[in-house]
């Protein structure tokens, strides 16, 4: 009798026991997620408030959706800044880098910035839509230069089995209209100008790209105070030597001959083919989409020219964010965007596969390619001057809509992100 009596009061006990837990846990989630802003669609906090600085990364748990989802927001509101004591100061030169899941190609990226001259003066930004402890790794081992990371809080990854992710109930890509309203699928009503219906790794890259806008020019707080412009890459780009003296002779040339240059291109997709011909040429043009979309540099002015057309932007029916960027120029932008781009390329791309190809990746020829391209370009760096050889008037430059962004779903969560800030 004094045993089961014992037993019924230890397992009594471990009850009330997991209760009290169970409350003390809820609690802690629940002030946190109000500190770190758990709804604010910019993932950054509430309104007004200054980010709580960590003396250190936040311990991003794996464990369930929702503690993922918890460190993403948690991270964005710290803004941990990684070797901010060992280079105090203001940046020179803020570079801001998308980032998916191809970490070789990422490590090709930061061995780039390495070498890069006067890197200990950057400040270099890390926007992640995918999360995992090897690309965490890669990025937090900088040393050095400045390094803050923010996280897309409406990556697919966080949404495995719903909108913004590919929800189960949504319509097949291919389904016909008729059918689909017949079946009752979630977006019938909206597939896009060629009767398709989305596709949610389709759409997250403009949606990352439009967010990670706003969130550097809004509300990254080392950003505060910083005049010149950010460039923006991504993992599969790699930035030559003299990519900081460059840009600064770029921002020189542009106050004497193109004041109106909204853009800088530092990049092209040429790679170093005539190099040493072209490494201190530069012409002025309109912006086009597979043209300059390299090593673009934006300024805050440009930053809210591009916030002034959110639902433009966030309505047109082209699931790359470069090619809606050239719609606006001339459209929503009354005046097109006009860019002072680099002639001899100061960024390479290395990317052998991304969105439409992931199969057969090599990012070991990757980083031969870019062995031989230093090589070709090492006599042609660090030019003295820059040349400016043509000048093109802006123009808009009509093309045809690619699609994949019919769902009223994308349009208004893409419209949030400027509606919150």
């Amino acid at each position: 009798m004094r045993f089961r009596l014992l037993k019924r009061n230890l397992l009594a006990l471990l009850g009330v026991s997991f209760v009290v837990v169970t409350l003390l846990f809820s609690t802690r989630v629940l002030i946190v997620s109000e500190e770190v802003g758990g709804g604010d669609t910019s993932g950054s906090g509430p309104r007004g408030h200054r980010p709580v600085r960590s003396d250190g990364p936040v311990r991003f748990n794996f464990g369930s959706q929702s503690e993922l989802t918890q460190s993403v927001y948690s991270a964005n509101y710290r803004q941990c800044v990684h070797n901010a004591d060992k280079f105090p100061g203001e940046p020179q030169l803020v570079l801001v880098v998308q980032v998916h899941n191809r970490p070789e190609y990422l490590k090709l990226l930061i061995k780039s910035l390495e070498k890069a001259a006067e890197v200990h003066s950057f400040l270099l930004i890390f926007s992640h839509d995918y999360f995992s402890e090897e690309i965490n790794t890669i990025v937090q081992g900088i040393r050095f230069c400045k390094v803050l990371q923010i996280y897309f809080p409406f990556s697919t990854q966080l949404y495995p089995s719903e909108f913004p992710g590919q929800d189960p109930r949504d319509c097949p890509r291919d389904m016909s209209k008729v059918d689909a309203l017949k079946t009752g699928c979630l977006n019938a009503a909206h597939p896009d100008s060629y009767g398709h219906y989305r596709e949610a790794f389709i759409t997250q890259t403009k949606h990352h790209w439009w967010w990670k806008l706003h969130f550097v020019f809004e509300r990254v707080q080392a950003m505060q105070g910083y005049s010149g412009f950010a460039v923006f890459l991504e993992e599969d780009n790699y930035i030559l030597p003299d990519f900081s003296h460059f840009y600064k002779s770029m921002i020189e040339l542009r106050k004497s001959r193109c004041s109106d240059c909204d853009l800088l291109a530092l990049g092209n997709h040429n790679g170093v083919t005539d190099f040493s011909r072209l490494t201190n040429k530069v012409l002025t043009t309109g912006w086009m989409s597979t043209k300059h979309n390299i090593g673009m540099a934006i300024s805050r002015e440009v930053y809210y020219k591009l916030m002034g057309c959110s639902n433009d932007y966030c309505t047109y029916d082209d699931y790359n964010w470069d090619w809606t960027v050239q719609h606006l120029s001339g459209t929503c932008i009354a005046k097109p965007l006009k860019v002072l781009a680099a002639q001899g390329s100061r960024v390479l791309h290395t990317g052998d596969c991304g969105l439409h190809q992931k199969e057969n990746c090599r990012p070991e020829w990757a980083s031969q390619k870019v062995e031989e391209s230093l090589q070709t370009a090492k006599e042609g760096l660090f030019p003295s001057s820059l040349v400016l050889t043509g000048v093109e008037s802006a123009e808009h430059k009509a093309h045809m809509k690619n699609g994949g962004w019919g769902d009223i779903r994308d349009h208004i969560l893409c419209k949030n992100y400027a509606k919150r800030l």
